[in-house]
């Protein structure tokens, strides 16, 4: 594995939300044991106020939302479309929506996506999902895979290798919709989104904090902003 991907992998984890408040607690803790109490006082209730945030049903919500309000669920497959790109992670809910469109079109393909950690193919997400849409009646001959690409950028510029600037349905999160459709089209592709896998907020939401549910929902929408950001920065 390449020593940039593992760098960027590491910074990424430590400007994540929950590691952000763990470093203000033992910034707190530090400065206790020094004996500056007012300067130990102010960051460990800010680190509790900033858990209680991220933790925060409403925030959460209005985090993963605002991102996910982007693309509609594609309907109708254009006529001129051959391919639906599945992106890789989380199979068990994204795949259900290729395969939905799939069905619909029983002549696309189907490209699986999701490197092996360890250099196994066979277990990587793109052929673990390519087994899974297999046992749900998809025609092998219909799978293709893209197992060595680690991150989206990556599956952008394999993809296009395979098929070149045709049109295709790419199917990831809701969330994660925004930001894969930017790097796509940066490579010349023509991406037709097809979102999955929403977070409709709950209606007693408001009651709801210090769950891990909603720091998840705040970690996705965090990462996709951050990465968001890296992109306009890089331009």
């Amino acid at each position: 594995m390449e020593l940039g991907f593992i760098i960027k992998k590491i910074i990424s984890a430590w400007l994540m939300p929950l590691p952000i408040g763990i470093l203000l607690a033992l910034l707190g803790i530090w400065f206790l044991f020094r004996d500056k109490i007012k300067h130990a006082k102010y960051l460990l209730v800010l680190s509790l106020l900033w858990v209680s945030l991220i933790t925060y049903a409403p925030v959460a919500d209005l985090l993963i939302t605002s991102l996910e309000q982007h693309y509609s669920k594609l309907t109708k497959i254009p006529n001129n479309v051959e391919y639906i790109l599945l992106l890789g992670g989380d199979k068990k809910r994204r795949a259900w929506e290729a395969l939905r469109l799939y069905h619909q079109k029983p002549q696309l393909k189907i490209i699986t996506s999701g490197y092996a950690r360890y250099g196994d193919i066979e277990a990587s997400e793109a052929y673990k999902t390519a087994q899974l849409l297999i046992q749900s009646g998809v025609k092998k001959e219909n799978i293709l895979r893209q197992a060595h690409a680690k991150d989206t950028q990556e599956e952008a510029i394999a993809l296009k290798q395979t098929i070149g600037e045709h049109p295709f349905i790419l199917v990831t999160s809701a969330y994660h919709m925004p930001r894969a459709m930017l790097l796509f089209e940066q490579e010349g592709l023509h991406p037709i989104p097809a979102p999955t896998d929403f977070h409709p907020p709950k209606k007693d939401n408001f009651l709801r904090m210090f769950q891990s549910k909603q720091l998840e929902k705040t970690e996705q929408a965090w990462h996709e902003f951050l990465g968001l950001l890296w992109l306009k920065l890089k331009r």
